[in-house]
């Protein structure tokens, strides 16, 4: 087993150069570079006692359960480096699901056959998509005990194979009579069409401002976005910049207004919520005919219409602002014309070289 030690040498203002070798009562790396700290500075300051055998050492501080954990991963960082959208869903899944498996165990005890144990549980009533969500908490929280002393190794998760998540968009006929139907109300009518040429979320609509709108340049720049009525960063905490289509910028120009700095807002010019936002793109998609529609659908349409245009994938995950490719290649299946052309590439070549051949003598 290995056994972390501090080995300080401390020079005293007289000269006389003092050697401490002590065994750290944390086990750990991070423990005994702590504790090599502490030792420093009760030197410095003159509180160190001298004698190994008599001084009085910190006692360790023992592994935590993952109950006890919990509280200290959702308060201490949790709501500190995540959304309060995920720090919500963070503490239903452990309320729910993890804390009753887990919560007795102490950190140091689960590995990966407790991990699996939790698969094969879950696998009976969830889907492999949501089990895998609760496994990436399961692992963050463990990565965060690693640093913060309690744990000397994280153990490996394997995660669960999950089909590729289903989206819905609207094709071409139905964004038309989507619009169609939220003609008669202005503001929902350009809310809906920037949505659907943007791929804003919703919480980036709701944060978007006049002046991170550039009509004379023809675009604008997401700089922030709103979840549960707080204002934050855009998702990935990484403004992006877009260029306008012409019936955005047309759109923008005829509703500009003088309401307050937010694009779109209630008639006094305080913030709009999600649930003001439902009933009008309802009241617009029965008008138009169609079913099962959110304002997130709006974004999968616009990346949709882009792949579908064969605007290649690069470029769509830039404008939706995905911090990898994954992401965006769920679209990919959506361009058979662009694969169509690579494949009768082949053949193109073919007969191209078969004009180039000289006729028989």
């Amino acid at each position: 087993m290995t056994r972390y030690i501090i080995d300080v040498q401390f020079q005293h203002p007289d000269g006389r150069i003092e050697r401490i070798r002590r065994r750290s009562p944390v086990n750990t790396r991070r423990g005994a570079q702590q504790y090599e700290r502490e030792v420093r500075s009760a030197l410095l300051s003159g509180t160190y006692q001298k004698g190994d055998t008599t001084r009085q050492e910190p006692k360790q501080e023992p592994c935590p359960s993952f109950a006890q954990f919990a509280s200290q991963f959702i308060d201490n960082y949790a709501t500190v480096n995540n959304k309060p959208s995920s720090v919500r869903s963070k503490r239903s899944m452990l309320e729910h699901h993890l804390t009753p498996f887990f919560g007795k165990m102490r950190l140091s005890q689960i590995g990966p056959r407790q991990i699996e144990r939790y698969k094969a549980l879950k696998a009976k009533t969830l889907s492999a998509k949501t089990i895998n969500n609760h496994l990436t908490t399961v692992r963050k929280m463990l990565v965060v005990a690693s640093e913060w002393g309690y744990l000397e190794a994280v153990p490996s998760v394997k995660w669960m194979r999950a089909p590729k998540p289903e989206f819905r968009f609207l094709d071409f006929e139905e964004a038309d009579r989507l619009l169609e139907g939220a003609k008669e109300e202005p503001m929902w009518w350009t809310m809906i069409l920037v949505a659907m040429r943007t791929g804003l979320r919703q919480g980036e609509l709701l944060g978007l401002r006049w002046c991170d709108v550039d009509l004379k340049s023809g675009r604008l720049v997401i700089r922030q976005a709103v979840a549960e009525g707080i204002v934050g960063t855009p998702k990935n905490h990484r403004q992006r910049e877009l260029p306008l289509a012409e019936s955005v910028h047309q759109a923008l120009e005829a509703w500009r207004h003088r309401l307050g700095p937010l694009v779109f807002c209630q008639p006094d010019g305080t913030m709009l919520t999600k649930n003001m936002c439902k009933w009008p793109l309802i009241r617009a998609k029965r008008k138009a005919g169609i079913e099962a529609l959110g304002w997130h659908d709006l974004r999968h349409t616009f990346a949709s219409h882009l792949v579908m245009r064969g605007v290649p994938l690069r470029a769509v995950q830039e404008l939706l602002g995905h911090s990898t490719i994954e992401m965006t290649m769920r679209y990919a299946h959506l361009s058979p014309k662009v694969l169509h052309s690579a494949v009768q590439s082949l053949d193109d070549e073919v007969a191209a070289q078969e004009r180039h051949k000289k006729p028989p003598e």
